[in-house]
């Protein structure tokens, strides 16, 4: 093989293939990123055994082939070189590829051809139009409530579940965190069945990082979702997993009726607090105290180790609880995935779910878990003789 390509045309490509790649386990050939030129086109491809990258670019071919090499080797250099021509080389039965960019030349070897899978072919026949921001949004408020665990089975993906009326439910869950939205778009809709489909978190985090907010054309077969960029040039496809999704619309509807107290309070002043709450967390006090009465909302954490931290800030709260805790970390993480000024808070009990909406974010709710209240003493005064 030998083409000349410039490296911006490619560098995100060689960037993306070495995210998808693992770089320290895995067998040798999950290590590799593949070279093909053909048709006026370098091909650059990879794979992890699940994920699968194919970004085709402009080059000037002057002989076709293919060639694997040690993908974060080859990331590391085509990132670190200036802006300009690359000049790959290496002839048939040779055992490494010749790298030039002006004067400037490196030597890479070349990996066992045999190693070489066929990648799978995006499937024009099913394509459909999906917004790359839309995408963006549902993995930014969705994967958040997943398990990064793989083998937590169903509770490390989201599902997308076809509704009525062209509508789409979007949710995950962890066991002590619970995120759902929902949008319309008949196409897509219709392209997901009567199933719907689910995608784990470390797959969804590699969508991330590829998707931009443009359009994307997406094809669903039975096994797998690709995706293609809005140039074309690029394609990223998943499997589809088959976990047995637990039946969350019973869950929703049990409590529905018993969220019967609720604080609403202004987002900003209540992350603001937060953040300075946060700052007596420890690894044994990672809670914030919420102390309620009709008008205010009390924040308090205390620890041995950094001291404590109380604030009030206003609210209007309806309800008969006194006092709930839950993780100062996870309510900033909630905060966060919301548009709305006003939020609303509305708690079951004291250790039942609490669900979090607000009025601009009325497709979207998330439900967490607080933890049990205790009475820590650090240090008692004894009489003495």
């Amino acid at each position: 093989m030998k083409c000349q390509v410039l490296k911006e045309d490619i560098i995100e490509g060689v960037q993306e293939a070495a995210n998808i790649i693992p770089v320290k386990t895995g067998t040798a050939y999950l290590r590799t990123v593949w070279l093909e030129t053909r048709d006026n086109a370098l091909t650059i491809m990879a794979t992890d055994s699940n994920i699968e990258f194919v970004g085709t670019y402009p080059a000037h071919i002057q002989e076709a082939g293919r060639i694997g090499v040690h993908g974060k080797k080859f990331s590391d250099l085509i990132r670190k070189l200036p802006p300009g021509e690359i000049t790959f080389e290496a002839n048939s039965g040779d055992t490494n590829v010749m790298v030039y960019h002006g004067k400037r030349k490196y030597k890479l070897p070349i990996n066992n051809p045999s190693w070489f899978q066929e990648f799978k072919v995006f499937p024009e026949e099913n394509g459909i139009i999906w917004s790359g921001e839309l995408f963006q949004n549902i993995i930014e408020r969705i994967a958040f409530c997943i398990s990064s665990e793989e083998d937590m089975g169903a509770m490390n993906c989201i599902k997308f579940s076809p509704l009525e009326n062209d509508e789409i439910e979007v949710c995950g869950m962890n066991g002590h965190q619970f995120g759902l939205m929902q949008f319309a778009v008949s196409d897509i809709h219709a392209a997901l069945g009567e199933t719907g489909m689910l995608i784990s978190k470390n797959d969804l985090n590699e969508i991330g990082k590829w998707i931009r907010p443009e359009d994307i054309l997406v094809s669903l077969t039975n096994k797998r979702i690709f995706m293609r960029s809005a140039s074309g040039h690029e394609t990223l496809s998943v499997p589809r997993r088959t976990y047995d999704f637990p039946d969350y619309r019973n869950f929703i509807q049990h409590y529905e009726g018993l969220f019967r107290t609720s604080i609403e309070l202004d987002k900003y002043e209540f992350v603001d607090a937060l953040e300075r709450i946060l700052l007596f967390n420890t690894e044994s006090s990672r809670s914030v105290y919420l102390h309620f009465s009709p008008t205010e909302l009390g924040l308090t954490c205390h620890g041995q180790e950094f001291g404590e931290g109380s604030e009030i800030i206003a609210a209007r709260f309806e309800g008969d609880l006194d006092v709930i805790a839950i993780p100062t970390k996870v309510l900033l993480e909630i905060m966060s995935h919301f548009k709305s000024t006003k939020i609303t808070i509305q708690f079951a009990g004291p250790l039942e779910p609490c669900k979090v909406t607000g009025p601009d974010d009325h497709d979207y709710f998330v439900i967490t878990m607080p933890v049990e209240v205790t009475e820590d003493t650090y240090y008692t005064e004894e009489e003495t003789s």
